[in-house]
């Protein structure tokens, strides 16, 4: 499989976490956001999201959409499981995903901050009470309901990983890497520690990514 990523992207970051979770062997291609490449016309062929990731399987076909590329992953090889065969256990992990991928990511991904500061005006300082406003917003919620009720164990359901920490790292990453305050979070940064004592997410981390920069 070829996986089209960005070493700094979220995105990206959790596919990779479940491809070694599931260990996947994939050949890492780099597209650089910073850059502009996902816009080039050679990537669109690939992905006309001009989006990442984009997962292509060994027959062509192109997977996009990082939680519905896991979701795939987990049909077609089903060991070690992301996502829990029993329905309540299954909504509660998809709906701990969804809260950081639909909720916090999209208000502070870097197509949302370029906005901000080129067609909005903003400036730095603008932009990053912006981003400290709208992480705070969203990690509160994921801590109340990681909180709430017997689903978290040493993960965020259970006692293994699950697709919900292939989200929670990539967050926490993103969240160190403008100085939010995390300490109003220990539930999230209890599960983060476990999940990073992991080769599966360690190896996975932008610093030891082929582009990082």
């Amino acid at each position: 499989m070829k996986l089209y990523t960005f070493f700094r992207g979220s995105s990206p970051f959790r596919l990779r976490i479940a491809l070694n979770l599931k260990g996947l062997p994939y050949e890492a291609i780099a597209v650089h956001l910073g850059k502009g490449e996902h816009r080039k016309s050679d990537f669109g062929a690939i992905n006309p999201q001009q989006l990442l990731p984009a997962l292509v399987l060994d027959d062509g076909h192109v997977l996009n959409q990082s939680l519905a590329i896991i979701e795939y992953l987990d049909e077609t090889h089903p060991n070690p499981p992301l996502i829990p065969k029993e329905p309540k256990a299954r909504a509660r992990v998809r709906s701990l995903s969804l809260l950081v991928a639909c909720e916090i990511h999209p208000l502070n991904n870097a197509r949302t901050l370029a906005y901000l500061r080129k067609q909005m005006g903003q400036s730095e300082e603008q932009v990053s009470a912006w981003y400290r406003h709208w992480i705070a917003d969203g990690l509160a919620k994921l801590e109340a309901e990681m909180t709430r009720g017997p689903g978290t164990g040493k993960f965020s359901h259970g006692d293994a990983p699950t697709m919900a920490d292939c989200c929670l790292v990539p967050q926490i990453f993103n969240a160190q890497r403008f100085n939010c305050e995390l300490a109003p979070y220990p539930t999230l940064m209890r599960v983060y520690a476990e999940c990073m004592k992991l080769e599966a997410f360690d190896r996975a981390q932008p610093s030891k990514q082929p582009d990082a920069e």
